[in-house]
Protein backbone atom coordinates (compact mmCIF):
# COMPACT_ATOMS: atom_id res chain seq x y z
CA UNK A 1 0.00 0.00 0.00
CA UNK A 2 1.28 3.31 -1.39
CA UNK A 3 1.38 5.85 2.17
CA UNK A 4 1.83 9.60 2.22
CA UNK A 5 6.04 10.30 2.59
CA UNK A 6 8.54 13.28 1.28
CA UNK A 7 10.99 12.97 -1.60
CA UNK A 8 8.45 12.71 -4.16
CA UNK A 9 10.00 15.19 -6.12
CA UNK A 10 8.76 13.51 -8.82
CA UNK A 11 5.60 14.73 -8.47
CA UNK A 12 6.76 17.97 -7.92
CA UNK A 13 8.32 17.89 -11.22
CA UNK A 14 5.32 16.61 -13.09
CA UNK A 15 2.96 19.54 -11.31
CA UNK A 16 5.75 22.30 -11.38
CA UNK A 17 8.06 21.55 -14.29
CA UNK A 18 11.47 22.14 -14.53
CA UNK A 19 14.72 20.12 -13.12
CA UNK A 20 16.46 22.76 -11.36
CA UNK A 21 14.50 21.43 -7.99
CA UNK A 22 15.70 21.67 -4.26
CA UNK A 23 14.22 18.87 -2.23
CA UNK A 24 13.50 20.41 1.28
CA UNK A 25 10.67 17.44 1.88
CA UNK A 26 12.47 15.00 4.10
CA UNK A 27 14.42 15.20 7.02
CA UNK A 28 17.50 13.88 4.86
CA UNK A 29 21.25 15.78 5.22
CA UNK A 30 21.65 17.73 2.02
CA UNK A 31 25.56 17.82 3.20
CA UNK A 32 25.97 14.56 3.36
CA UNK A 33 29.35 12.83 4.34
CA UNK A 34 32.08 12.65 1.16
CA UNK A 35 32.29 9.09 -0.10
CA UNK A 36 35.40 8.53 -1.32
CA UNK A 37 36.41 5.54 -4.01
CA UNK A 38 35.84 2.11 -2.97
CA UNK A 39 38.55 -0.45 -3.73
CA UNK A 40 36.93 -3.12 -6.59
CA UNK A 41 36.16 -6.05 -4.67
CA UNK A 42 33.79 -4.11 -2.12
CA UNK A 43 31.85 -3.95 -5.59
CA UNK A 44 31.96 -7.78 -7.39
CA UNK A 45 32.10 -9.94 -4.17
CA UNK A 46 29.59 -10.67 -1.32
CA UNK A 47 29.81 -8.71 2.10
CA UNK A 48 32.13 -10.32 4.42
CA UNK A 49 32.35 -10.87 7.75
CA UNK A 50 34.80 -8.36 8.20
CA UNK A 51 33.53 -5.90 6.99
CA UNK A 52 30.44 -6.44 9.03
CA UNK A 53 31.86 -6.51 12.08
CA UNK A 54 34.23 -3.69 11.68
CA UNK A 55 31.11 -1.83 11.13
CA UNK A 56 29.08 -2.91 14.17
CA UNK A 57 32.10 -1.94 16.08
CA UNK A 58 31.97 1.47 14.86
CA UNK A 59 28.33 1.97 15.69
CA UNK A 60 28.35 0.28 18.95
CA UNK A 61 31.41 2.85 19.88
CA UNK A 62 29.11 5.37 18.36
CA UNK A 63 25.79 4.48 20.19
CA UNK A 64 27.72 3.46 23.24
CA UNK A 65 26.11 0.06 23.58
CA UNK A 66 27.54 -3.31 22.94
CA UNK A 67 28.71 -5.06 19.86
CA UNK A 68 26.32 -8.29 20.81
CA UNK A 69 23.67 -5.17 20.76
CA UNK A 70 24.15 -3.86 17.12
CA UNK A 71 22.17 -5.42 14.05
CA UNK A 72 22.92 -3.15 10.61
CA UNK A 73 19.68 -2.99 8.57
CA UNK A 74 18.58 -2.52 5.04
CA UNK A 75 17.51 1.21 6.49
CA UNK A 76 15.53 2.29 9.69
CA UNK A 77 12.88 1.49 7.15
CA UNK A 78 13.65 -2.95 7.51
CA UNK A 79 13.77 -2.83 10.99
CA UNK A 80 10.11 -1.42 11.00
CA UNK A 81 9.09 -4.07 8.54
CA UNK A 82 10.64 -6.95 10.48
CA UNK A 83 9.81 -6.10 14.51
CA UNK A 84 6.60 -6.28 14.06
CA UNK A 85 7.20 -9.85 12.51
CA UNK A 86 9.16 -11.57 15.21
CA UNK A 87 7.78 -9.85 18.07
CA UNK A 88 4.30 -11.68 19.98
CA UNK A 89 1.19 -10.08 18.30
CA UNK A 90 -0.60 -8.04 21.04
CA UNK A 91 -1.91 -4.70 21.49
CA UNK A 92 0.44 -1.79 20.01
CA UNK A 93 0.33 1.90 21.17
CA UNK A 94 2.03 4.33 18.84
CA UNK A 95 3.14 7.68 19.33
CA UNK A 96 1.15 10.72 17.15
CA UNK A 97 1.01 11.87 15.35
CA UNK A 98 4.37 10.61 13.82
CA UNK A 99 6.08 8.59 11.13
CA UNK A 100 3.25 7.27 9.85
CA UNK A 101 5.03 3.12 8.63
CA UNK A 102 5.28 2.15 12.59
CA UNK A 103 1.35 2.01 13.03
CA UNK A 104 0.84 0.91 9.49
CA UNK A 105 3.59 -1.84 10.04
CA UNK A 106 2.18 -2.89 12.70
CA UNK A 107 -1.34 -3.08 11.49
CA UNK A 108 -0.04 -5.19 8.41
CA UNK A 109 1.32 -7.57 10.77
CA UNK A 110 -1.80 -8.25 12.59
CA UNK A 111 -0.97 -5.67 15.50
CA UNK A 112 -3.95 -4.21 17.14
CA UNK A 113 -2.87 -0.33 17.09
CA UNK A 114 -3.93 2.56 18.78
CA UNK A 115 -2.73 6.10 18.48
CA UNK A 116 -1.69 7.53 21.74
CA UNK A 117 -1.13 11.09 22.08
CA UNK A 118 1.81 11.30 24.81
CA UNK A 119 3.53 8.41 26.26
CA UNK A 120 1.41 8.85 29.71
CA UNK A 121 -1.63 6.90 27.43
CA UNK A 122 0.78 3.77 26.54
CA UNK A 123 0.48 2.08 29.88
CA UNK A 124 -0.46 -1.59 29.73
CA UNK A 125 0.60 -1.45 26.27
CA UNK A 126 1.88 -5.03 24.78
CA UNK A 127 4.38 -3.09 22.67
CA UNK A 128 5.00 1.17 22.73
CA UNK A 129 6.19 3.05 19.82
CA UNK A 130 8.06 6.37 20.78
CA UNK A 131 9.97 8.35 17.76
CA UNK A 132 12.67 10.58 20.19
CA UNK A 133 13.42 13.21 18.65
CA UNK A 134 9.31 13.02 17.02
CA UNK A 135 8.98 13.19 13.57
CA UNK A 136 7.32 15.94 12.50
CA UNK A 137 6.76 18.18 15.32
CA UNK A 138 10.40 17.62 17.31
CA UNK A 139 8.90 16.49 20.33
CA UNK A 140 11.08 15.16 22.67
CA UNK A 141 11.79 12.51 26.07
CA UNK A 142 15.00 12.17 28.42
CA UNK A 143 15.97 8.55 28.53
CA UNK A 144 15.02 8.20 32.13
CA UNK A 145 11.42 9.03 31.64
CA UNK A 146 11.54 6.34 28.47
CA UNK A 147 13.11 3.92 30.70
CA UNK A 148 10.32 3.93 32.81
CA UNK A 149 7.54 3.38 30.48
CA UNK A 150 9.75 0.42 29.30
CA UNK A 151 8.64 -1.10 32.55
CA UNK A 152 5.34 -0.06 32.17
CA UNK A 153 4.67 -2.24 28.77
CA UNK A 154 5.37 -4.97 27.47
CA UNK A 155 8.17 -3.96 25.33
CA UNK A 156 9.42 -0.37 24.16
CA UNK A 157 10.59 0.56 20.50
CA UNK A 158 12.32 3.80 20.24
CA UNK A 159 13.15 5.52 16.91
CA UNK A 160 16.14 7.09 17.69
CA UNK A 161 16.38 8.39 13.49
CA UNK A 162 16.99 11.98 13.89
CA UNK A 163 18.81 11.33 17.53
CA UNK A 164 22.48 11.60 16.14
CA UNK A 165 22.78 15.48 16.78
CA UNK A 166 21.46 14.76 19.96
CA UNK A 167 23.19 11.74 21.84
CA UNK A 168 21.71 12.94 25.41
CA UNK A 169 17.77 11.70 24.28
CA UNK A 170 19.73 8.09 23.15
CA UNK A 171 18.58 5.16 25.83
CA UNK A 172 21.23 3.03 23.49
CA UNK A 173 24.26 3.27 26.63
CA UNK A 174 21.04 2.04 29.15
CA UNK A 175 18.71 -0.38 27.17
CA UNK A 176 16.68 -2.48 29.28
CA UNK A 177 15.97 -6.16 28.13
CA UNK A 178 12.11 -5.31 26.72
CA UNK A 179 13.62 -2.01 24.89
CA UNK A 180 14.93 -2.10 21.14
CA UNK A 181 16.28 0.97 19.36
CA UNK A 182 15.94 1.86 15.64
CA UNK A 183 18.91 4.02 14.11
CA UNK A 184 19.29 5.53 10.67
CA UNK A 185 22.36 5.77 9.03
CA UNK A 186 20.97 7.98 5.63
CA UNK A 187 19.36 11.10 7.12
CA UNK A 188 22.07 12.49 9.58
CA UNK A 189 25.08 11.29 6.69
CA UNK A 190 22.95 12.40 4.38
CA UNK A 191 23.68 9.44 2.07
CA UNK A 192 19.96 8.03 1.96
CA UNK A 193 20.39 5.99 -0.91
CA UNK A 194 22.99 3.70 0.61
CA UNK A 195 19.77 1.90 2.52
CA UNK A 196 21.75 1.60 6.07
CA UNK A 197 19.95 1.42 9.09
CA UNK A 198 20.51 -0.37 12.89
CA UNK A 199 18.44 -2.61 15.26
CA UNK A 200 20.12 -2.18 18.66
CA UNK A 201 18.68 -4.54 21.08
CA UNK A 202 18.99 -8.00 23.10
CA UNK A 203 21.08 -10.57 21.15
CA UNK A 204 18.56 -12.78 21.02
CA UNK A 205 15.69 -10.65 19.42
CA UNK A 206 18.29 -9.36 17.21
CA UNK A 207 19.16 -12.99 16.24
CA UNK A 208 15.49 -13.45 15.29
CA UNK A 209 15.49 -10.46 12.96
CA UNK A 210 18.58 -11.10 11.27
CA UNK A 211 16.72 -14.26 10.35
CA UNK A 212 14.13 -12.78 8.83
CA UNK A 213 16.20 -10.10 7.11
CA UNK A 214 17.85 -13.58 5.59
CA UNK A 215 21.50 -13.57 4.46
CA UNK A 216 23.22 -10.59 3.26
CA UNK A 217 21.11 -8.07 4.34
CA UNK A 218 23.39 -4.94 3.94
CA UNK A 219 25.70 -4.87 0.84
CA UNK A 220 28.92 -4.10 1.06
CA UNK A 221 29.85 -0.54 -0.39
CA UNK A 222 27.31 0.14 2.53
CA UNK A 223 29.42 -1.91 4.93
CA UNK A 224 32.58 -0.10 3.76
CA UNK A 225 31.07 3.55 3.79
CA UNK A 226 29.17 3.39 6.30
CA UNK A 227 32.15 2.46 8.74
CA UNK A 228 34.21 5.09 7.29
CA UNK A 229 31.47 8.24 7.96
CA UNK A 230 30.46 6.81 11.25
CA UNK A 231 34.31 7.07 12.55
CA UNK A 232 34.93 10.47 11.24
CA UNK A 233 33.95 12.50 14.37
CA UNK A 234 35.46 15.67 12.66
CA UNK A 235 32.95 15.97 10.26
CA UNK A 236 29.65 14.66 12.61
CA UNK A 237 30.91 17.51 14.83
CA UNK A 238 30.82 20.61 12.13
CA UNK A 239 27.51 18.80 10.78
CA UNK A 240 26.20 19.33 14.10
CA UNK A 241 27.37 23.13 14.09
CA UNK A 242 26.12 23.71 11.12
CA UNK A 243 22.35 22.21 11.84
CA UNK A 244 22.42 24.11 14.45
CA UNK A 245 22.53 27.49 13.53
CA UNK A 246 21.22 26.55 9.90
CA UNK A 247 17.58 25.88 11.80
CA UNK A 248 17.57 29.14 13.54
CA UNK A 249 18.32 31.32 10.28
CA UNK A 250 15.28 28.80 8.45
CA UNK A 251 12.96 29.90 11.84
CA UNK A 252 14.23 33.62 11.12
CA UNK A 253 13.06 33.16 7.63
CA UNK A 254 10.08 31.53 8.57
CA UNK A 255 9.09 34.14 10.99
CA UNK A 256 9.38 36.67 9.09
CA UNK A 257 6.89 34.99 6.51
CA UNK A 258 4.78 35.20 9.62
CA UNK A 259 4.33 31.52 9.94
CA UNK A 260 4.85 30.18 13.54
CA UNK A 261 7.63 27.76 14.62
CA UNK A 262 5.58 24.49 15.43
CA UNK A 263 8.96 22.24 15.90
CA UNK A 264 11.63 20.20 14.53
CA UNK A 265 15.01 18.65 14.95
CA UNK A 266 18.61 19.73 13.63
CA UNK A 267 17.69 18.21 10.51
CA UNK A 268 13.87 19.50 9.73
CA UNK A 269 11.56 22.65 11.19
CA UNK A 270 8.09 22.54 11.13
CA UNK A 271 6.10 25.55 10.47
CA UNK A 272 2.33 26.42 11.25
CA UNK A 273 1.50 28.21 8.15
CA UNK A 274 -2.00 28.54 8.26
CA UNK A 275 -2.89 27.08 4.85
CA UNK A 276 -0.10 24.24 4.44
CA UNK A 277 -1.13 23.86 0.61
CA UNK A 278 -1.27 27.02 -0.43
CA UNK A 279 2.23 27.72 1.24
CA UNK A 280 4.16 24.75 -0.21
CA UNK A 281 2.51 25.69 -3.84
CA UNK A 282 3.83 28.70 -3.68
CA UNK A 283 7.98 27.33 -2.96
CA UNK A 284 7.18 24.89 -5.47
CA UNK A 285 6.61 28.00 -7.97
CA UNK A 286 10.11 28.32 -7.27
CA UNK A 287 11.02 24.90 -7.68
CA UNK A 288 11.57 24.27 -3.49
CA UNK A 289 9.55 21.62 -2.55
CA UNK A 290 8.46 21.02 0.83
CA UNK A 291 6.24 18.55 2.77
CA UNK A 292 2.90 18.57 4.35
CA UNK A 293 0.52 16.43 6.01
CA UNK A 294 -2.88 14.88 5.39
CA UNK A 295 -3.99 15.32 9.11
CA UNK A 296 -2.80 18.88 9.42
CA UNK A 297 -3.89 21.97 7.27
CA UNK A 298 -1.29 23.97 8.43
CA UNK A 299 1.42 22.67 8.83
CA UNK A 300 4.64 22.71 6.54
CA UNK A 301 7.95 20.60 7.19
CA UNK A 302 11.10 21.99 5.53
CA UNK A 303 14.10 20.64 5.71
CA UNK A 304 17.74 22.54 5.68
CA UNK A 305 19.29 23.81 2.72
CA UNK A 306 22.71 22.65 2.21
CA UNK A 307 24.56 25.42 0.93
CA UNK A 308 24.50 29.09 0.17
CA UNK A 309 23.19 29.20 -3.12
CA UNK A 310 20.79 27.07 -2.00
CA UNK A 311 20.16 29.52 1.27
CA UNK A 312 19.65 32.16 -1.67
CA UNK A 313 16.70 30.74 -3.61
CA UNK A 314 15.09 29.81 -0.02
CA UNK A 315 15.17 33.43 1.54
CA UNK A 316 14.08 34.80 -1.89
CA UNK A 317 11.37 32.84 -2.15
CA UNK A 318 10.49 33.15 1.38
CA UNK A 319 10.39 37.00 1.34
CA UNK A 320 8.48 36.89 -1.55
Amino acid sequence: MKRDHGGDIDRARARFGGDDWIDLSTGINRRPWPVSALPDEVWRALPTESARARLIGVAARLFGCTAAQVLPVAGASAAIQLLPRVLPRGRAAVIAPSYNEHAASLREAGWQVTEAPGIEAMDGADLAVVVNPNNPDGREWAPEVLAALAGRVGHLIIDESFADPRPDLSLAGAMPENVTIQRSFGKFWGLAGLRLGFALGQPALLAALAREAGPWAVNGPALAIGAQAMADEAWADDAIVYHSEATLRLDRLAIQRGWQVAGGTHLFRLYQTGDAEAAQNALARTHIWTRRFPYSTGWLRMGIPGNQAEWDRVAAAMRA
